[in-house]
């Protein structure tokens, strides 16, 4: 089959397909997951940021598209964030926060680490616990949303354990990198039975980035 035969195979594919697609969903769906199929794509050909841009576009046209269904989503990602801060914390002191925006740029100076849950529609989170002051001799941290771009710096003179998952995105871990559907990382560091502080982070999105560099 030439070029030209093939190109007039996949259009008429697309034309049938969009046919009997537009009978059960709107058109507004069928672009939503076109932008995310291709987002998709372009992660796993390890295309960094334009990937995320089309899945957040993606996934904010279906939200409209299908508000009800996203609405409890997200309804259920806020109850699994309730669950999962009170089964990752010991005790009641650590700090809970949930809002529709978060944006965190604690790797500039050094900052407290102390226990905290924050939970967000759309957050935007860059941790660089090589500058973090302690405040216990061990800390959880629970990040936990819609949409996440997550980059988190860990330091060899800690003691960190890691639980990283996305529903839809990439986990990227030092030089390794999971995209597509459904992707889930857990680390521990050697040192961390052995460290006077340590820290577990559990980062949980629907939608995300999460990128976790070793310093």
């Amino acid at each position: 089959m030439d070029q030209r035969n093939r190109n007039l195979a996949i259009i008429l594919i697309a034309i049938g397909a969009f046919i009997l697609l537009s009978r059960w969903v709107s058109i507004l769906t069928i672009a939503a997951l076109v932008l995310i199929f291709f987002g998709v794509k372009r992660l796993r050909s390890n295309e960094g940021k334009s990937s995320y841009k089309l899945l957040i576009v993606g996934a904010i046209l279906l939200m409209f598209d299908n508000f009800t269904m996203i609405f409890g989503i997200v309804l259920i990602s806020l109850g699994l964030f309730y669950a999962k801060s009170k089964k990752a914390h010991r005790d009641e002191r650590y700090i809970q926060r949930h809002n529709l925006h978060s944006s965190i740029q604690w790797n500039r100076e050094p900052w407290i680490l102390r226990s905290i849950s924050l939970w967000h529609v759309v957050g935007d989170i860059e941790m660089d616990f090589s500058l973090a002051i302690p405040e216990s001799m061990e800390n959880v941290v629970v990040l936990q949303g819609a949409f996440g771009d997550i980059d988190i710096t860990i330091p060899d003179d800690i003691g960190v354990y890691i639980e990283a998952s996305v529903l839809l995105g990439q986990v990227s871990f030092d030089q390794d990198q999971d995209s597509g559907l459904v992707n889930k990382r857990v680390w521990q560091s050697p040192n961390y039975e052995m460290s006077e502080h340590k820290v577990k982070l559990f980062i949980s999105y629907i939608v995300g980035d999460i990128d976790i560099r070793l310093n």
